[in-house]
């Protein structure tokens, strides 16, 4: 019989919070199936940097609702069952990373060059959060605010060390902050570190913080993060505001409204989080009402985060190769040995049309699983469940 975990304080699920994790996991769909698409991530015309851009919001709220749903299930563990489950599931993820999902990736058991990719650093941040769960959510939403906040420190940091000791430590700033690739070993893989842990660890840190806002009352909850969203939304509107006068026209042609709706992901700056988990919080008290068909569809794929996310990738490249196949009666598997980093001749490239209609189509096939198996987890909440 399966163990059940042991409850001590009891939790209603949060609506909202599964409403608005599965909208923006429907959009990083989108984001896939582009990278499949050869479409490049943004570019002159308003519809391929929209394309890209609405993805932007995926992982910060992913990020940050990890956080939350992590302080959710410590009302229900106590501060050591937490820890050891973050622990745990942040090494399964690490490991996902690393093996299934880079074969997913690439339908190649290549594993010379890896992807330190979301999941990744989302397994990283929960072991990191497993050593903070015992401080009150204050002191680890104050951690997660200086770490957003000051995460230049890092870059900074490896510069005044000694040359030796910097050039032996080098991999370790790689992965906190500076990302690029390192080796294991002299004759190991390759690792290519996109996510890197800083400042991500601030947002899952801050993310768990806020889930002590959202166990208050309806209304209270509602207001505070109304308040929260706006207020982190505020700053880089007046950023945006400034920007359109100070900057200059690019040489490239590039508008002003590209070029101030792209601030730097890799690593996250800090206007880029602003931009992307401001509105998302101020959204939540409306997705609060998402009783409705639309609500209930986007919360059975909010549900099952990780299910979706480990079927999703394959679903897509599978989906890929057989439109590259109706369209040239080639399928072009070579190109994507190196997923998620594709280069596509321009006259390949499909069009954004096709691009969006993969997209629904293979969403709306994934909706199948993802209701069953979110049946699956309400009528047996085990251990081993909540690590998928």
């Amino acid at each position: 019989m399966a163990t059940t975990l042991t409850a001590t304080a009891p939790t209603r699920r949060i609506q909202s919070i599964d409403v608005l994790r599965g909208i923006v996991m429907v959009l990083m769909a989108i984001d896939h199936v582009r990278v499949y698409s050869g479409v490049p991530a943004g570019g002159p015309t308003a519809g391929v940097f929209f394309t890209r851009w609405v993805t932007h919001f995926c992982a910060p709220a992913f990020v940050f609702f990890a956080g939350t749903s992590a302080f959710l299930l410590g009302r229900k563990l106590d501060h050591g069952q937490l820890a050891r489950y973050l622990v745990t599931r942040g090494a399964v993820l690490v490991a996902l990373e690393l093996t299934l999902i880079h074969v997913a990736w690439t339908f190649t058991l290549d594993f010379t060059h890896l992807l330190a990719g979301v999941i990744w650093m989302i397994g990283w941040c929960m072991i990191l959060l497993a050593g903070l769960v015992r401080f009150s959510p204050r002191a680890v939403g104050t951690f997660g605010v200086i770490v957003i906040v000051a995460q230049q420190v890092f870059l900074f940091l490896p510069r005044v060390l000694p040359g030796a000791v910097r050039a032996a430590s080098m991999w370790l700033w790689r992965f906190l902050y500076l990302g690029g690739e390192v080796q294991i070993g002299a004759s190991g893989p390759t690792i290519g570190i996109l996510y890197t842990i800083v400042p991500w660890i601030g947002v899952m840190a801050a993310g768990y913080a806020f889930g002590a806002i959202l166990v208050r009352e309806p209304a209270e909850r509602r207001r505070l993060c109304l308040r929260i969203g706006l207020s982190a939304t505020a700053p880089y509107v007046a950023f945006g505001i400034v920007a359109a006068f100070l900057l200059p026209d690019s040489d490239d042609g590039v508008p002003k409204l590209f070029q101030i709706l792209n601030p730097p992901k890799y690593p996250a700056s800090q206007a880029f989080l602003l931009m992307t988990l401001g509105p998302t919080i101020a959204l939540l008290p409306f997705a609060e009402r998402g009783t409705s068909w639309f609500g209930r569809l986007f919360a059975t794929y909010g549900r099952v985060p990780m299910f979706y996310y480990l079927l999703h990738i394959p679903g897509i490249h599978a989906a890929a190769l057989l439109v590259w196949y109706m369209r040239d009666r080639v399928v072009h598997s070579e190109w994507f040995t190196s997923a998620p980093y594709v280069s596509v001749a321009e006259p390949q490239r499909w069009g954004l049309p096709l691009l969006y209609l993969v997209f629904v189509i293979v969403v709306a096939v994934l909706y199948v699983p993802c209701r069953w198996y979110a049946g699956v987890k309400s009528r047996h909440a085990t251990r081993w469940l909540r690590y998928l």
